[in-house]
């Protein structure tokens, strides 16, 4: 089967797993306190907690919509609002350190958005070393933060620097200027080049690049030119996401003519050349959209089969608890995953009133452990084994034989390998181990939507 026919197989609305269960099957009303608070217990009297924690910090605000945005942000040029955000963040961070207890380790930290360097430099110190107050902070810790070109100056890089953060992601998405023009993110080449030549200088060790395919008005032209532009500045990893188009949730994607849109064949083809053109300049797949030099960390940790996979991406650290801090933040202890309020107005009140701002979630059974340790497998080392622990069902037997007939996997005793072409449909043959999208009945309510895998 050519690759063609394959991505027109496989192209069909599934998980990106960042989790599972996966966000959609989780529940609202799952705002108790108490109950969360056990969860936490739990994972920590299991031994989950022993190498440290991973912690993320949802900084939300930009100064202007980026209109392909998926993430949850606040639009506004009003800075006064970093203090009162900073405050509630420390306030949140405060209730957590009372449930972990002093034997608290922060081993990964990263901060997202919305714009983390929307916040001034100053700010950014000053909320982080006062979350870093009464913490043990691990020996090999991995700082990074999400960075935009137009607006992180060189006191950003620095301060976070001194700081501990040695990775920084720019978001580059693409360089054409028809295609910034219509994602409302006009950014010029040498300011991508400016701040990848200051984190260089200052010391930072990773420098990574966002790539988005499937913008509007993209062509096989004008990404190969991006690519090009991207690797003379040689970043240690790129991250060549799918542009999830879902204006069922994020309205500004309204704005796109659905014909601007490269689809299908035209899509995949802009994949494609991406892939080509990384593995030319010495870019390995690691899988899930990320390419990485040869010696970088995360490459290695695949080489070496201790790679992770939560709600930050794929990891080097493989902490089993990660606390959301922030609007919309999203935290795993293993035991369950609870999301926290989506407005700015929601948090503050929910933290005026001394409550952690959680408001839905899921509690793992052991079944959910037990697939989601499938799922990951797959995702991170490109094999699992399945024996005395799942009974494969018909349904399951089938997606399985017909994904080694297409050449994604060879099949064992209870076992798979994916192959070099299967790399490329991580997602699809995840969902064989999905158990609540498969037990969802098509077309109805408990069988929610999903961008397409390509």
């Amino acid at each position: 089967m050519s690759s063609y026919q394959l991505i027109e197989k496989y192209n069909i609305p599934i998980p990106r797993y960042t989790s599972y269960p996966t966000v959609p099957f989780w529940k609202e009303g799952m705002d108790n306190a108490d109950d969360w608070t056990f969860q936490i217990q739990k994972a920590i009297r299991a031994g989950k907690t022993a190498e440290g924690i991973s912690l993320y910090i949802h900084l939300p605000f930009c100064e202007q919509l980026c209109t392909y945005c998926g993430c949850n942000k606040r639009i506004t040029k009003n800075h006064q609002v970093e203090e009162v955000y900073m405050a509630a963040l420390l306030k949140e961070w405060e209730m957590y350190k009372a449930i972990f207890g002093p034997a608290l380790v922060v081993r990964e930290l990263h901060l997202g958005g919305g714009t983390p360097t929307f916040f001034s430099p100053e700010n950014l110190t000053h909320l982080l070393k006062n979350m870093f107050h009464g913490v043990s902070i691990h020996p090999e810790r991995e700082f990074s933060f999400e960075g935009h070109p137009n607006n992180t100056s060189r006191a950003h890089l620095q301060a976070l620097y001194e700081i501990g953060f040695r990775r920084v992601s720019f978001g580059v998405q693409d360089l054409d200027t028809k295609v910034q023009t219509a994602i409302n993110r006009i950014q010029p080449f040498e300011k991508t080049k400016q701040v990848t030549d200051w984190a260089r200088e200052i010391g930072y060790t990773s420098v990574n690049f966002d790539l988005i395919y499937g913008l509007p008005f993209q062509t096989l032209e004008s990404v190969r030119n991006t690519i090009s532009s991207v690797i003379s500045l040689r970043p240690d990893r790129i991250a060549f996401y799918s542009y999830a188009h879902v204006p069922w949730t994020k309205k500004s994607q309204r704005a796109y003519d659905e014909n601007d849109l490269p689809k299908g064949k035209e899509k995949y083809a802009l994949y494609e050349l991406g892939r080509e053109l990384f593995a030319a300049a010495g870019y390995a797949d690691v899988g899930m959209d990320h390419f990485a030099l040869p010696g970088d960390e995360l490459l290695l940790s695949k080489e070496k089969g201790t790679l992770h996979r939560n709600f930050m991406g794929y990891t080097t650290t493989n902490t089993e608890v990660l606390i959301g801090l922030g609007v919309s933040a999203i935290s795993d202890v293993f035991y369950g995953f609870r999301q926290n309020v989506k407005t700015v107005e929601e948090y503050y009140a929910e933290l005026e009133k001394n409550k952690l701002p959680v408001y839905r979630g899921i509690d793992l059974a052991e079944e959910d452990i037990l697939y989601r340790k499938h799922i990951l497998n797959i995702a991170c080392k490109g094999h699992t084994v399945w024996k005395n622990e799942i009974a494969a069902t018909p349904k399951m037997k089938a997606q399985l034989i017909d994904l080694q007939e297409d050449g994604l996997i060879t099949l064992g005793d209870d076992e798979l390998q994916v192959t070099s072409t299967g790399w490329n449909f991580l997602r699809n043959i995840c969902t064989v181990f999905d158990k609540k999208m498969n037990d969802a009945t098509p077309g109805s309510d408990d069988n929610p939507k999903f961008s397409q895998a390509v």
